[in-house]
Parts: C-alpha cells; sequence; structure tokens
C-alpha cells in the first residue's frame, strides 16, 4: 500500500501542483486510505462474528479469509456505487474554486467520518461507516453552501441513498425472521438450531460449509459496495487537484467518442411524432452539436474548459437515457439495445476510476480488515440476543445480508453491512424466541448510535470545513 502511494505522489509533483499542494493532496490521500482502513477493521466483525462464534471457523483463519474477500469484491465490484457518492458533492462549484476549497471538503468529510467510526469501535457499537460517511457529506456540503451559495448537497441523490440505509436495515430484519421461521417448521433440520458449547464443539461438515460460504460472501459484498465508497473520495480528490488528468477517462479516445454519437444519430435519424417528441429529439441533435464543439476541450490542460466538455457529455448521456426509455421514440429491442450500449460506452468517459485506485483502496479495506475487529464481533457474537447464536441464526442474518448487499450493490446503491447484519441477527433471534430473546440494554445503546450517527457526522463535518476554510 505504502509502496503504491510512493509510486503515485511523486508522479502527480510532475503535473503542475506546487509543493504546499502536493502536501495537501497526500494529506487528502492518506486521510481516504486511513478511512477505508477502518471501515475495514469496524465492519469485519459483521462478515466473522457469526462463523467465529459458531465455532465454524477460527479467529486466526476467519480474518485474513475475510480480508482477502473484501479485497477481491473492491477489485471486482464495478463503481456504480462510487459514482453515486461523487454525485452527492457540488462537483460543478468546486470545478470554479480554489483546489484549496476542494481540499477543505474533503478533509472534513473523511475526518469527520474517520473520527466517529473509531469512537463507535472503541465502544464496540455496531455502526454504519455508509451513513457517517453520507452524513459528512452533507455537513460539509451545507458548509460549503453557506459560503459559496449555490447546491452544495445533491438532495435527489441523497434521498435516494438515504432511503436505501433507511430500508435495507428494515428489509433484513423482516427477512431473517421469516427465513428463520422456515428453517424451524419446514426444514426442521435438528442439527441447526445447536448451540456449540466448549472449544471443540464445531458444526457438522455441511453446516460449516455453509456458515463459511455465508461468511465469504458478506465479505465479498462488503468489498463490493463498502470499499466503492473509498474508491468514490478518492476520484473525488483526484478530480479537485488533476481535473485536466482525473476529470475525464483519457484512455477513451476523441474517435470512440465520435463513434459512439454517430451510434446514436443514426438510431434516431427521421424520428417524428407528437410535438413532446420532437422537442426531444431537437434535444438531442442540440447536445450533439454542442458535445462534438466541446470535444477537444477533453484533452485542455484548463480544468474550466475541461470540466465543460465533461458536463456536455453527461447532459447528452442523460437525454439519450430518457429517449431510449420512451416507446413512442424507441420501440425496437435492437434501436434500444443499440442505445444502451452508446450511453454505457460514454458514461464510460466521466464515470471510471484507474485501476491502482481500486487497488488502493482494496489493499486499504483487506488489511484494514485483519486488524481491531474483536470489539464489534463481541457485540455482534453475545450481546444482541439474550443466547448464544446458534447455527441456524448465524446463516440466516449472513444470507440476508449477503443477498440486501449483493442487490444494492448492483443497483449501485450504497448500504449498510453493519445495519442489514445487526437487524438480521435481532430477527434471528426473536425468531428464535420473541423479543425476550433480545438484549435490550445492547439493542438502545445500538439504536441511540444509530440514531446519532447522521446529525453527529452532519456537524463534526460542517465544523470541520469551517476550521479548514480559515487557513485558506
Amino acid at each position: 500500500m505504502l509502496l503504491s502511494l510512493c509510486t503515485v505522489i511523486p508522479f502527480f509533483g510532475e503535473v503542475g501542483l506546487s509543493t504546499p499542494l502536493l502536501i495537501v493532496f497526500a494529506i487528502c490521500i492518506l486521510a481516504v486510505i486511513c478511512f477505508e482502513f477502518v471501515n475495514g477493521f469496524h465492519d469485519t466483525a459483521n462478515a466473522v462474528a457469526t462463523v467465529i462464534y459458531t465455532k465454524a471457523l477460527k479467529p486466526s483463519i476467519a480474518i485474513p479469509w475475510s480480508g482477502i474477500w473484501n479485497f477481491l469484491g473492491v477489485f471486482t465490484g464495478g463503481i456504480a456505487v462510487a459514482m453515486g457518492i461523487l454525485k452527492l458533492v457540488p462537483l460543478d462549484a468546486l470545478m470554479t474554486l480554489p483546489i484549496g476549497i476542494g481540499a477543505c471538503l474533503v478533509l472534513a468529510i473523511l475526518l469527520a467520518s474517520i473520527t466517529w467510526n473509531l469512537g463507535t469501535w472503541y465502544l464496540g457499537i455496531p455502526c454504519s461507516s455508509s451513513h457517517t460517511m453520507i452524513g459528512s457529506m452533507i455537513g460539509a456540503g451545507l458548509a460549503f453552501t453557506w459560503y459559496y451559495g449555490g447546491a452544495g448537497v445533491n438532495w435527489g441523490k441523497a434521498e435516494e441513498i438515504g432511503l436505501s440505509l433507511i430500508l435495507s436495515p428494515i428489509i433484513g430484519f423482516g427477512l431473517a425472521m421469516l427465513l428463520m421461521y422456515f428453517l424451524k417448521h419446514v426444514v426442521k433440520y435438528h442439527a441447526l438450531f445447536h448451540i456449540p458449547r466448549g472449544e471443540n464443539d464445531r458444526p457438522p461438515l455441511l453446516i460449516r460449509v455453509l456458515l463459511i460460504t455465508t461468511c465469504t460472501l458478506v465479505s465479498f459484498f462488503h468489498g463490493s459496495n463498502d470499499g466503492q465508497k473509498g474508491v468514490g473520495l478518492l476520484m473525488l480528490i483526484l478530480i479537485a487537484f488533476l481535473p485536466a488528468k482525473f476529470a475525464v477517462n483519457h484512455a477513451v479516445s476523441n474517435q470512440k467518442i465520435l463513434e459512439e454519437m454517430n451510434r446514436a444519430e443514426s438510431v434516431l435519424k427521421g424520428k417524428t411524432g407528437t410535438i413532446a417528441n420532437h422537442i426531444k429529439i431537437i434535444n438531442f441533435n442540440d447536445a450533439i452539436a454542442s458535445t462534438r464543439k466541446h470535444l477537444m476541450l477533453k484533452n485542455n490542460v484548463d480544468k474550466l474548459k475541461i470540466y465543460k466538455f465533461r458536463k456536455e457529455l453527461q447532459h447528452l448521456v442523460l437525454i439519450i437515457k430518457e429517449i431510449k426509455t420512451d416507446e413512442t421514440i424507441v420501440n425496437s429491442e435492437k434501436e434500444k439495445a443499440t442505445l444502451t450500449e452508446v450511453t454505457h460506452q460514454l458514461s464510460s468517459v466521466v464515470e471510471f476510476a484507474p485501476i491502482w485506485v481500486i487497488a488502493l483502496i482494496s489493499i486499504s479495506l483487506g488489511l484494514g480488515t485483519m486488524i481491531g475487529w474483536k470489539r464489534i464481533a463481541v457485540t455482534i457474537g453475545e450481546k444482541i440476543g439474550n443466547e448464544h447464536l446458534n447455527y441456524a441464526q448465524g446463516a440466516t442474518s449472513e444470507i440476508v445480508a449477503a443477498s440486501t448487499i449483493g442487490l444494492s450493490t448492483a443497483f449501485g446503491l450504497p448500504v449498510s453491512t453493519t445495519h442489514v447484519l445487526s437487524s438480521g441477527i435481532a430477527g434471528a433471534m426473536v425468531a428464535s424466541g420473541g423479543k425476550e430473546n433480545l438484549n435490550s440494554g445492547t439493542l438502545k445503546n445500538i439504536g441511540l448510535a444509530w440514531v446519532l450517527t447522521l446529525p453527529v457526522s452532519i456537524i463534526l463535518a460542517g465544523l470541520l470545513f469551517m476550521l479548514f476554510h480559515l487557513f485558506v
């Protein structure tokens, strides 16, 4: 990880950053690494607690195993969630302001997130890194608006992400209850409900394989979802500091962009219909013409000019997506498939992450996974319920968590691994013995932390932005 950082930072010094900015840039990169590292050991317990407390794996094996799959999850999980995170911040406004303002925003977000994550970890409270980061982004965005006006927070995207974060633990609780009832009343496999006693009381082979598989899936999907948040934050830093290099993907040639725009034109050529349809086609033609006109700005060193092209291309992609869903304009499956491919190719110009960014975040999360896991694991395994986890409860909660997180990643929505799995365990406990089976004291502490996470992270990030702003 340090080797990757040492090879990257000197290179950036060659592309126009002054020494003070290079130092701030390095601090921002290190802050992202720290955030993802803390995220690793804060959230790892969600994946390993069940296999450890059901004696399916020893901690010495479970922790590195989870770390490997977290690493692989980030590396293969795509960037849809990362781009969703990036859209939360006022990127348009940042591009018109000095680089130091962007540094204030990023550092406020990261330090607020790290502070709350470390605090809840120290107290052994399972708390959402996702909620913390989203709250920090909102707080820093509001402080940004206070100073510079405009839209400091993309409230539409915040609402979409917030709904995902709120619904996921409710879904986790409900599905875990249903699955547990199914196992109890339909499957009725007695060995599933055994509570391990003593160090050598290990589950039968089939159940052990099930528990290890669910642990693996939760670890992988945690990486594919939570890891992408670090990728999004790192891309925010790169775009803010080095827009000429990272605001657009230079691996996609101008010729390729022109070819894709020509494909879209060939599909929509001669399309007529209602007045509304005609207006959409006119808007499309205008957007195509404007994007072609600004295409040469893609390789410009002026951040305002290159960002002008980025905005034009994003506008064109939105128009094509809108037209593609209109059956009165595009009613052929072949034409829809062509436009889908065009939007994918054009989006890759502005929605991308270099392989070294993904690798750096993957390593940070994977290494963090192997450290500091025990505090949260004890709460997950021993304190949510009034009884020790049995095999069915462990497997049920992780099956629900893995499927919920996996689906959310596929739709590009960030969810809280902590909230989903903790809620899943609570649901499995209720299904086993009613609400009396839950530890009310622990649940009150967890609930209080969940309620406080957003307001505390919003206030903390806002105050940090204001503090850092004094030195710009």
